[in-house]
């Protein structure tokens, strides 16, 4: 754990936990799919108890790569891209839309 001071009031912060902070986001069509396949970021959190201010640091072992979100292959044009795109950016095929 780090020791630092709040950068607005000067007091040392204190750790509140470890966690993840969630990628993605929930969708209406597929719910939380999205959202769990596209990963997390492990975290420490402290607090200021004075002013409640929050600061997150990425833990030490949270290496996070460049291509962090899944890849799909677009089946009408071949391209890949982010999972988490509704529609291929580059030909515009619609995953969602009935076949």
């Amino acid at each position: 754990m780090k020791e630092i001071n709040c950068l607005r009031c000067g007091v040392p912060m204190q750790f509140m936990k470890k966690t993840h902070i969630q990628f993605g986001k929930t969708g209406w069509i597929l719910g939380d799919l999205p959202n769990l396949v596209a990963g997390a970021l492990p975290v420490e959190i402290y607090i200021c108890p004075t002013c409640m201010k929050l600061e997150f640091f990425a833990t030490e072992n949270g290496v996070v790569e460049e291509d962090a979100l899944p890849q799909k292959t677009c089946p009408k044009c071949g391209a890949v891209h982010d999972f988490d795109y509704p529609k291929c950016p580059i030909c515009k095929y619609d995953y969602y839309e009935e076949k």
